[in-house]
């Protein structure tokens, strides 16, 4: 499978460099990253039509970041050279066949004057060119390492992504801290918990293909992969882009600061001698990163062989993932106990849920009816939601599909749910940036929500006797106090957490310690909610809108 994406490869080193130097131009402020402003100054030298120049950035910025890299410049050039060659500007022009590597610069008019001129001043003030085109880290990389609590300035935010670390640091965080929301909900997010690349888990009974369909994408084993009728995978593998093939130990990969599993630590060492990283360089590997799961238990072994909490770190991977599959196999459709209790903790992420009935063409048409029938009975039972959940049919691995088994209709089918299935993968990083702003709202509303529960619970306690006695008693009807908070601040009853969850968590708190309500904080929140992440979208938009 491959994600449309331009490669510096497909432009010569001739034209790289012209390139570079007018990247390093238009980056005004030398953050490696031309923003709308930079863009709309920049190109306007080539006399294209305003609608020209919106789709040249729509089809660039395609992950929608508010910004343009080197490779994504490189490909508004080729764009904008290719429409004032008379070309129409669409979403395959650079995938037509077009000869990139000898395709001209575009007529930039009046920038070698510029490019001069700005070359002189920089040579009297002494400043020397840097002739690199990597990035520069960005600035935002040391605001969660300072220590300082100066506010971070609106200058120095250059993306959507820098902007939602700037409201996390300065408006949400600090209520997440008070109410104690990473002890009972998740982990405090990090700087590479914003930067890390979009992640697709799978999910499955052992040896339903999970392995083969990581294999299938990369049209590659990766390092640490096993395939076998028996569970085999016995770990989380997380297979991610790396300069070489290598495995990473559980223990190393959770704590180092640009990989974004550092909330793992909580699930402990018997968790993290099962998990590992698989690092390999892939085209693919860029864009997306795998997260292989082992196969979920059936019978009396579900409830003994596990040293560390299977659904907990299903239901953590759930949070940080864009896509969840859940692989089925034809003759494996009964769901266990435990995946059933792993399905059931995917509560609130049924948006990224896609169900993947496997090795499909191993059955004729009237079984394949007969089994799709009973996999959407079995699925009635757990998920309990009233829409019909969205299942792909086919067989993901590299063998060719069995005719004789399918039948010529069969064959048809598989290729076309094969193929929704790929351009749902391909959509992943396009949709990565809105995905995170998803994500970050929901975490923003559920802070808000526990701030509410635990001052609730504070304010219910005696101010001298009979603490102990209260607190027992708040513990055992939990469920009553989360109606009246519910009743009294007019909050959704879907939002609220897991009341067996939290009365477990809570039993190991002294309630009387906690914070009282903060409105200030709240309203902190409810104005980030409503008018700092609408601005921030609205700054960082199609600067030709």
């Amino acid at each position: 499978m491959e994600i449309a994406s331009i490669p510096i490869s497909s432009c010569s080193k001739e034209h790289q460099q012209i390139y570079q130097e007018w990247f390093h131009y238009a980056d005004s402020d030398s953050d490696g990253r031309i923003t709308g402003n930079d863009a709309t100054k920049f190109f306007a030298l080539s006399n294209l039509s305003r609608q020209d120049l919106k789709q040249v950035w729509a089809i660039a910025d395609s992950k929608r970041q508010g910004y343009l890299g080197f490779k994504e410049f490189i490909a508004s050039m080729q764009l904008v050279s290719l429409a004032q060659a008379g070309h129409a500007v669409t979403q395959d022009l650079l995938n037509s066949g077009v000869d990139l590597n000898n395709l001209k610069p575009p007529v930039m008019e009046g920038l070698d004057a510029l490019i001069a001129k700005k070359k002189r001043k920089d040579k009297t003030s002494g400043l020397e060119t840097n002739g690199s085109s990597q990035l520069e880290s960005s600035p935002s990389a040391n605001w969660f390492s300072s220590k300082s609590s100066k506010k971070v300035p609106l200058s120095s935010v250059t993306s959507i992504v820098d902007g939602l670390k700037r409201l996390y640091i300065q408006k949400l965080k600090p209520l997440e801290v008070t109410y104690r929301f990473n002890d009972f909900v998740s982990p405090l997010l990090a700087n590479s918990d914003f930067d890390a690349k979009p992640m697709v888990m799978l999910l499955g009974q052992y040896s339903t293909g999970k392995t083969t369909f990581i294999k299938h994408l990369l049209k590659t084993s990766y390092p640490g992969a096993h395939i076998g009728p028996e569970p085999t995978t016995d770990r989380f593998v997380v297979v991610m882009s790396g300069p070489d093939d290598r495995s990473i130990p559980g223990n190393t990969i959770a704590v180092q600061a640009d990989m974004p599993f550092s909330g793992l630590t909580t699930f402990g060492t018997a968790f993290l001698s099962k998990f590992e990283c698989s690092q390999m360089p892939h085209p693919l590997l860029e864009h997306i990163t795998f997260v292989d799961t082992p196969g979920v238990l059936s019978g009396e072994k579900q409830r003994t062989q596990r040293a560390y909490d299977f659904t907990g770190v299903t239901s953590w991977f759930a949070a940080k993932c864009d896509l969840i599959l859940l692989l089925f196999d034809p003759h494996k459709l009964d769901v266990s106990d435990e995946f059933k209790r792993v399905i059931s903790s995917l509560r609130g992420h049924d948006d990224k849920i896609r169900v993947v009935l496997n090795k499909a063409d191993q059955i004729d048409t009237q079984q394949l009816m007969r089994v799709y029938g009973a996999l959407m009975w079995s699925l009635g039972k757990v998920l309990n939601t009233p829409e019909v959940m969205r299942v792909y049919i086919g067989s993901f691995n590299d063998k060719p599909v069995n005719e004789a088994a399918t039948g010529p209709i069969g064959k048809e089918l598989f290729e076309k749910e094969q193929e929704d299935l790929l351009a749902d993968l391909k959509d992943i990083p396009k949709k990565a940036c809105d995905r995170r702003i998803n994500e970050f709202v929901k975490r923003a509303r559920a802070a808000k929500i526990h701030a509410y529960i635990i001052s609730h619970l504070k304010k219910e306690m005696p101010a001298m006797i009979g603490k102990a006695k209260t607190q027992q008693k708040l513990i055992d009807n939990l469920s009553d106090e989360f109606g009246k908070v519910q009743r009294e601040f007019h909050l959704p009853p879907g939002d609220f957490p897991n009341v067996e969850h939290f009365r477990e968590t809570l039993s190991g708190y002294n309630i009387d310690k906690f914070e009282k309500l903060k409105p200030k904080m709240i309203q902190a929140v409810d104005d980030m909610l409503g008018y700092d992440i609408p601005d921030l979208l609205k700054n960082f938009r199609n600067p030709y809108d």
